[in-house]
């Protein structure tokens, strides 16, 4: 506060007011500009308030519904009203103690009833709770209370560590139930997949197999037409002959392969033949009864 002072006059900056006493009682409100006072009558400036919003930070230190020590930070912009300067200048001796005060009381009597969770979500009607109270209490003593924000609510640092973990702990949870059900999934369609590959093998080799008979069954007869005095079975013979060179060649030729023991001769080769007649034939009467 600035004020500059003569023996006759003095002046007042703009968004202060003057107090003016004669002979130690109050006159009345000096407002912003220059005045005349007169000594000699007694007259003096007793002091001089602003009017301008003034910023308190109160922290204040108390127990939630379920036992747990939190701080919290209290901002609290008052103002002096102009016109009743003279009860804030004459009333209060000192009014930052005095709206302290009042914060303490109206803040651990409100949030001891509230866990700390319900403290997080409605610190705003904790602060609508201590603006009611003081904005009641302070206009008697000439002082409007413009806002009040909670800042901050500071819980002890166990429990912030505890909080902590109980999240990690919930989403950690929730990470490896995701994980489980993608590893279900995977295995659900690999599962899937092996089976449609087997499905679709299976299919492959039985039209495969099926060619190839069909094949056989039109080289026999072509060549039985067109041969007179051979039989199927000669036929079949020989066709079997030629598959079963056909085989070695390629076994030869081939660099991938190890040694390879097969028999060989004429009664190994029609051993051969037998066994894929008769595979065929039972292939033959299973189809019928089938039919």
């Amino acid at each position: 506060m600035s004020n500059s002072c003569c023996c006759c006059c003095t002046w007042i900056d703009q968004a202060r007011v003057g107090i003016l006493e004669r002979w130690g009682r109050f006159e009345r409100l000096a407002e912003p500009g220059f005045h005349l006072l007169n000594p000699l009558a007694g007259q003096w400036v007793a002091g001089i308030l602003s009017t301008r919003i003034a910023s308190l930070d109160v922290r204040i230190e108390t127990k939630t519904k379920d036992n747990v020590f939190v701080q919290l930070v209290c901002s609290i912009q008052y103002r002096v009203v102009r016109e009743n300067a003279d009860d804030a200048f004459y009333e209060l001796q000192n009014p930052k103690e005095q709206i302290q005060a009042y914060v303490f009381d109206v803040v651990r009597a409100l949030v001891p009833r509230m866990t700390l969770d319900e403290l997080f979500e409605q610190k705003g009607e904790v602060a609508k709770a201590v603006l009611e109270e003081l904005e009641k209490v302070m206009r008697e003593y000439g002082y409007s209370i413009e806002h009040i924000l909670m800042v901050d609510i500071i819980p002890d640092a166990s429990v912030r560590k505890a909080m902590n973990e109980i999240n990690a702990a919930q989403r950690l949870q929730l990470a490896n139930v995701y994980k489980g059900e993608a590893e279900k999934v995977l295995q659900v369609k690999r599962a899937e997949a092996e089976a449609e590959a087997k499905y679709l093998g299976g299919v492959g080799v039985a039209r495969q197999r099926q060619a190839i008979t069909d094949g056989l069954r039109e080289n026999i007869l072509n060549f039985s037409g067109k041969v007179e005095g051979t039989s199927s079975k000669e036929v079949m013979d020989m066709i079997m002959i030629t598959q079963y060179f056909d085989t070695m060649k390629d076994l030869g030729n081939s660099s991938k392969n190890t040694t390879v023991f097969l028999p060989h001769g004429p009664g190994h080769i029609r051993d051969i033949g037998d066994q894929i007649r008769n595979g065929l034939m039972e292939a033959s009467s299973a189809q019928l009864n089938a039919e």
